[in-house]
């Protein structure tokens, strides 16, 4: 075991047994994750950090299923494109691992959660939602988006229109006694952001195909 893996250990054992600041967590998380990231995904990493550092000091904070779906998906979601791809796991882990989560476990969570409600109507998913959830859920922006990539993925969601939906979305919201506009506003910065990223994707990939083409003039 090299010097430098054996600091890191140490390091890492010292910080389980209290909490981590957010320079601990970038700290941490630099080590585990020694790649540069690309300007696009730069901003999403940081600001993810910095929301698991922060919700691993609330003591109310419970990781529970609708946690693990929020964390699991809207990283796929966020991080689609990015380059190169097999560093995508590491990159997961590592944003986990450096606020003192399991990465392992919480994508087993969210695996069996989407599972138990695949295939289920708007209906359906509002009763399971109740029953498998806890009545003291700690509000948060990730649990807000697992809720909201769950109802989403409801058989008869689609079929909805736009104010359908949004009326559906802060029904169950209500219903598990979280704050209606805290969870309108996240999902909206969240859609927000999914157009933000395509625009910008396109973008460089249109500056690509301009400098390839006034390389081969």
């Amino acid at each position: 075991m090299s010097q430098h893996t054996l600091w890191l250990l140490r390091f890492t054992y010292k910080k389980l047994k209290e909490k981590l600041t957010v320079s601990d967590s970038k700290k941490l998380f630099h080590e585990q994750f020694p790649y540069v990231i690309p300007g696009l995904y730069k901003r999403i990493v940081d600001e993810m950090l910095v929301e698991l550092n922060l919700l691993n000091h609330q003591n109310d904070f419970i990781q529970d299923q609708l946690f693990c779906v929020g964390l699991t998906e809207t990283f796929k979601e966020l991080t689609k494109g990015y380059k190169p791809e097999v560093h995508l796991e590491l990159l997961f882990e590592s944003l986990c691992n450096s606020s003192n989560f399991d990465p392992k476990k919480i994508k087993e969570i969210s695996k069996k959660t989407l599972e138990d409600y695949k295939e289920k109507s708007l209906k359906q998913i509002d009763i399971l939602l109740k029953e498998k959830s806890t009545s003291n859920l700690y509000s948060s922006r990730i649990l807000n988006l697992g809720i909201y990539l769950i109802i989403a993925n409801a058989t008869d969601f689609n079929e909805l229109k736009e104010s359908e939906k949004n009326k559906s979305i802060s029904d169950i919201i209500d219903k598990l006694n979280l704050s209606v506009n805290k969870a309108e506003k996240d999902i909206g910065i969240y859609k927000s952001s999914l157009i933000k990223m395509e625009q910008a994707k396109e973008l460089l990939q249109e500056a690509k195909i301009k400098d390839k083409k006034e390389k081969n003039k």
